[in-house]
Parts: structure tokens; sequence; C-alpha cells
């Protein structure tokens, strides 16, 4: 992201100009609407390569294929899957035992605020991943659909909390093919982007650490991922 890059206690504690820069070099999505609209292939060879099916990766009963880290704590709470912080506001992320490269996936989830949370892709340490975020903050102004990065920070941010039901179910997207990254909230696009550092890693959660986020609690009913061809 060229020689936009700061950290994220950074960006948690606020940081002033930073917004305009992220203006000034083009990496603030536009708000747009609009819907994935993959081309149709052939049923016998996507059976072959896997693509095309919706496949859960949450059973709705434990955390078969998944394994946590930190000290965040995760459960399974009427068929949803529900983080919190640990003992003493410990964070922590919950990961796929498998990688992915190129697919969609879809994830059905609430909040419960204040929070920092987000949906990790491609993670393959804690510094080389993305994230569509799940947050609500106002120096500089970022909310749900921001597409992160740990080490170039924001390669967009939605500007539009209206997006965002506060009190009740969301749908996130995202669809990861080669170099270019889209991310929907609710059928509308708020990252658009190209960047090809991260071919392939795990998906995932997090629980963020601070006092400020003590109650938060990210509820997920829903996840699923279909693989796809670049």
């Amino acid at each position: 992201m060229n020689n936009v890059r700061v950290e994220r206690r950074a960006f948690l504690k606020g940081t002033t100009g930073m917004l305009a820069g992220l203006v000034g070099a083009g990496l603030v999505a536009s708000e747009s609407h609009g819907a994935d609209a993959p081309a149709k292939k052939d049923t016998a060879d996507a059976k072959k390569s896997g693509e095309g099916e919706w496949t859960p990766l949450f059973n709705g009963k434990d955390l078969a294929g998944w394994a946590p880290e930190g000290g965040a704590v995760w459960t399974v709470e009427d068929g949803c899957l529900v983080g919190k912080q640990g003992p003493k506001g410990a964070p922590g992320d919950l990961f796929t035992v498998k990688e992915y490269g190129d697919f969609e996936l879809t994830v059905t989830y609430k909040i419960q605020w204040p929070a920092n949370s987000g949906i990790w892709f491609r993670y393959q340490d804690p510094k080389k991943a993305y994230q569509a975020d799940i947050l609500e903050f106002k120096n500089p102004e970022a909310y749900s659909g921001t597409i992160y990065c740990p080490a170039k920070m924001f390669l967009a941010v939605n500007k539009d909390p209206k997006l965002e039901k506060r009190d009740g179910w969301n749908t996130m997207k995202v669809n990861a093919k080669g170099d270019h990254l889209i991310v929907t909230l609710n059928d509308v696009v708020t990252g658009d982007v190209h960047e090809a550092s991260y071919p392939k890693g795990k998906i995932g959660f997090q629980v963020h650490p601070g006092e400020e986020f003590k109650s938060m609690k990210i509820t997920v009913k829903e996840i699923r991922i279909k693989t796809v061809t670049a």
C-alpha cells in the first residue's frame, strides 16, 4: 500500500490526519452497490474441482475444524459460535485448521458493542493476513466492512455506519480471487482492492484486547465457503 503504514494500536488510539492521508492516497472506498455474479461452470467440472459447492465451516455443535490462539474464550451457544475476551481482558483468535486461497466466504453475525473484531482471511501469521473489520471507530473514521492488513493498515475504508445493523444479524462476504479482494456488508460493497501479498491462509475471527471492549461479544450463526478459480 505504497508508503501508508501505521500500527494497529496507533489506529485504535486515533491518529490525527490519517484519514486525510488515506483519502489522498485513494485508499478510502466509495460507497457502491452490487452483488457478485460468478460465471456458471460445467457441473461435472465443478464437482471434480470442488468449485461451486458451498461448504459450512462451522457445524453448530462444537469447534471441530477450528483452533484457538491466545486467551479469548470461544464457545458454542444455541448453535452459534461465540467469542469473548478471556480472564483479565485476554484477547485471542479462532482459526480454521485448513488454509484457503481463492474463495467466496459468507458469514452471518451479530456483535455486542462497543467492539473491535473482524474476519481474518488468508491469515498466515499476525503480520501477514487480511481482515474484514467489524468495528466502529471515529478517528480515523472507519466502520465494519473496512479491509485491514497488519503490515499495511487500511486497504479500503468503509465510512458509512448505517450499513451495519447494530442490534441484529449482519452478513459479511469476502470474495478473494488472485489479487482481487472484495468485501461486502449486507449486500453493499465496502472494499474492492487489488493486493497480492498473501495468496492463501486461514479463515478466522478476532477478539481484540482493551478495557473498552470488555463487554464485546461476537456471535456467528453461519460460516460457509466456496472455492473458486481466479
